[in-house]
């Protein structure tokens, strides 16, 4: 026996299950990162939701706001976050999300990033063997975060030819309840992404009053993850369908819809602040009493630094920094965005259009690899073709040595998708554009 089985034989089953996860291409990227000068041969990553837009800002910024007090070397004011810090959140929230009932710092927890907010409310919710609601395509770590260590099962939903950010998408949801309910499943609650990674839409108001209509009639929680709130802009490209505007939750009166016990936001430092090695995030539960002093015997587990919550205390009070820097980043993504689009245009590349949020476009380069390859489709027949096709573009890619997200790891209903993230600066993005190109076949790599 090797040392390594030999070594997993000692662990617990959940370890076990964890011991020999599959290879990643990240790991081949994170250490041969693409440098114009130093290492222009490394791998471009537009994979990642990740935005650099605003990395020279956000630097200047703390480099010349930040005064470190001793308080940030000790425990602070508890493991829920420190009191300055779940002010300045009320207060940055209540002004731009415009909740009906206004937010209060005893409403706010936080936490060393959204995936921790996640678990939490994953382990709260549910019980080991319970289920979480999940809309294919999904952000790919909600699953692990959600199941991994709750014991949690996360129950995707299936769309077919249906536009899952529609009013009509959440009839889906409920026939997965009851599917679910037959094989002795319960569902105790709901996850939305909205705004969606990696769609880049928004759900409409219609369709989140559905969603709390849903909850109410099962009496699920409804958690309304919103790490993107703020990285909305104007899409000048797609008229059909045209782009919907972005509505927090927390701004539409529960009363007659839902229990407001059910509902819970998400929202933190990483997308919209560029900032995700700043590991700051938050739960909003504003009428659930109970679930934030739950919340408090397992919140050590997910104690934010004290000198990260400084910092992003210091962010959020600065109004006038704020709404500039949020509004330059907004530009700057409606700018990125339309540099994507005009080349995926160009190369005749499918992507699904409404997009106005986040970082995201969702192409199929599939169909456009096919369409520039007949002879794989008449060869190997459409399904195998169309199955064959994700894997090898992916190969492509790598030759390539620039990393896009597959449809796979996002739960894509059909072969073929990818997600681009175009939240970097020109030159990067250019370089990347460049390189599926070059994968594509469509110019002749350098």
């Amino acid at each position: 026996m090797s040392g390594t089985s030999l070594g997993r034989s000692t662990l617990s089953r959940r370890a076990q299950e964890c011991a020999n996860p599959p290879e990643s291409p990240l790991w081949h990227v994170y250490s041969d990162q693409w440098h114009p000068s130093s290492n222009p041969g490394g791998y471009v990553n537009v994979g990642v939701a990740e935005n650099s837009l605003m990395h020279a800002e956000l630097e200047a910024y703390i480099q010349t706001s930040t005064h470190v007090p001793q308080t940030a070397f000790t425990y602070g004011d508890g493991p829920l976050g420190s009191k300055r810090l779940r002010n300045a959140v009320a207060r940055f929230l209540n002004r731009r999300l415009h909740p009906v009932l206004p937010l209060e710092m005893e409403h706010v927890i936080v936490t060393n990033g959204v995936s921790h907010a996640i678990e939490h409310t994953s382990w709260a919710f549910c019980d080991p063997g319970d289920g979480f609601l999940l809309g294919r395509p999904y952000y790919r770590a909600f699953i692990p975060d959600i199941s991994l260590r709750p014991g949690v099962e996360a129950l995707t939903v299936s769309f077919a030819s249906v536009d899952p950010m529609s009013v009509e998408a959440v009839a889906k949801y409920e026939g997965t309840i009851l599917a679910a309910r037959e094989r002795g499943i319960r569902a105790k609650a709901l996850m939305l992404c909205s705004p969606h990674n990696p769609l880049g839409r928004c759900y409409s108001r219609e369709a989140l009053v559905a969603y709390m209509r849903l909850c109410k009639k099962y009496q699920i929680h409804l958690v309304s993850d919103e790490i993107y709130a703020f990285s909305t802009w104007k899409n000048r490209h797609d008229s059909s369908p045209p782009p919907v505007e972005f509505t927090s939750i927390l701004s539409i009166a529960p009363e007659g819809i839902i229990d407001p016990l059910l509902v819970h936001v998400l929202w933190g430092m990483s997308k919209d602040f560029g900032a995700n090695g700043l590991r700051v995030g938050y739960i909003i539960s504003q009428y659930n009493e109970a679930f934030r002093e739950a919340l408090l015997e397992v919140a050590i587990y997910s104690y934010a630094s004290s000198v990260a919550e400084h910092i992003a205390a210091n962010i959020l009070e600065d109004d006038p920094w704020v709404d500039n820097y949020i509004q330059t980043n907004q530009t700057r993504l409606a700018k990125s965005y339309s540099l994507v689009v005009e080349f995926l245009n160009k190369h005749n590349i499918p992507y699904t259009p409404g997009a106005n949020a986040a970082f995201f476009l969702w192409v199929d380069l599939g169909k456009a690899y096919l369409e520039r390859h007949p002879e794989r489709r008449r060869d190997a027949g459409e399904e195998q073709a169309d199955n064959g096709t994700s894997v090898q573009i992916m190969q492509l890619l790598m030759k390539n040595k620039v990393f896009l997200g597959g449809g796979a790891v996002f739960g894509a209903e059909t072969p073929g998708l990818f997600r681009i993230v175009f939240s970097h600066p020109r030159s990067y993005i250019e370089e990347a554009l460049k390189r599926i190109a070059q994968a594509m076949g469509d110019i002749e790599a350098e």
